[in-house]
């Protein structure tokens, strides 16, 4: 695998937005492009952050202790492993991302702990990922695993491709496994979503925001937990919780279902 300096990444302009430091220039320049559009897109990242850390400590107080984040970009810090080991070191993450530049930054992040693995792998062929041996030293799938897709299904569009994918993860799962996702609203302007989308495009990815009811149905056939579907820092918050002005709020909705 090889790196691109030159050719923007989604998984890089995510890290620009986190302010970190595994990004390039090119990378650096769509996300500035993008902050020009929605200037709370920063702020909006570090909610998208926040409300992993609740999932995550949500999940191993109620047994979920193993994690498959799809799509996961970077993991630069306060992603799932630390979170998850900090609230039980017993705790397995196994990270997934299609993009190599991803994989291999995480490789190195995560050097040899046993107790993570990363997976290069298209969270749209649950198959492969699943069956991926690397992913299944660290995933038992006859436990309940939390299925994390934070910030990742507004680049996959509606259709077959979508409903197989979100088919696949929850009928390999048993009981009291858990679906968390958060997601891009239609909060934006028409012309805005259109800039955002082309922007986007040039990392190779489309970009489909939705409305709540649309975002609901992804959870089709999993058990909302409370407080449902909510937007913006909404989800079980935990003491003082960052405030962000309505725009911002209504531009990330937010839920977990649970498999009964």
């Amino acid at each position: 695998m090889t790196i691109d300096p030159n050719r923007p990444s989604s998984a890089r302009v995510y890290d620009a937005f986190l302010g970190g430091t595994h990004n390039f220039a090119v990378d650096r320049s769509v996300a500035s492009r993008i902050m020009e559009i929605v200037p709370e897109m920063a702020a909006l990242a570090r909610a998208n952050r926040a409300f992993l850390h609740r999932v995550v400590r949500w999940a191993v107080a109620n047994g979920v202790r193993q994690f498959i984040d799809l799509g996961s970009g970077i993991p630069t810090e306060g992603n799932v492993h630390e979170v998850a080991l900090a609230a039980d070191p017993e705790a397995r993450v196994a990270y997934v991302d299609v993009d190599p530049t991803a994989v291999l930054y995480a490789r190195d992040l995560l050097g040899d702990d046993p107790r993570t693995v990363v997976v290069q792998g298209d969270l749209r062929d649950p198959a492969a990922v699943l069956d991926d041996p690397a992913l299944n030293t660290v995933i038992d799938l006859g436990r309940p695993v939390g299925i994390l897709m934070f910030a990742v299904l507004h680049f996959v569009p509606d259709g077959p491709v979508l409903d197989a994918t979100l088919h696949g993860y929850r009928e390999a799962v048993v009981a009291g496994s858990l679906l968390a996702l958060s997601h891009a609203s239609g909060g934006l302007d028409p012309e805005g979503v259109d800039r955002v989308a082309d922007l986007y495009s040039r990392t190779g990815t489309p970009f489909v925001p939705r409305d709540e009811q649309r975002f609901a149905r992804l959870f089709d056939g999993w058990q909302l937990a409370d407080p449902g579907v909510v937007r913006g820092p909404g989800w079980r918050p935990e003491g003082a919780v960052e405030q962000l002005s309505d725009p911002a709020a209504s531009l990330i909705l937010t839920g977990v279902g649970v498999r009964r």
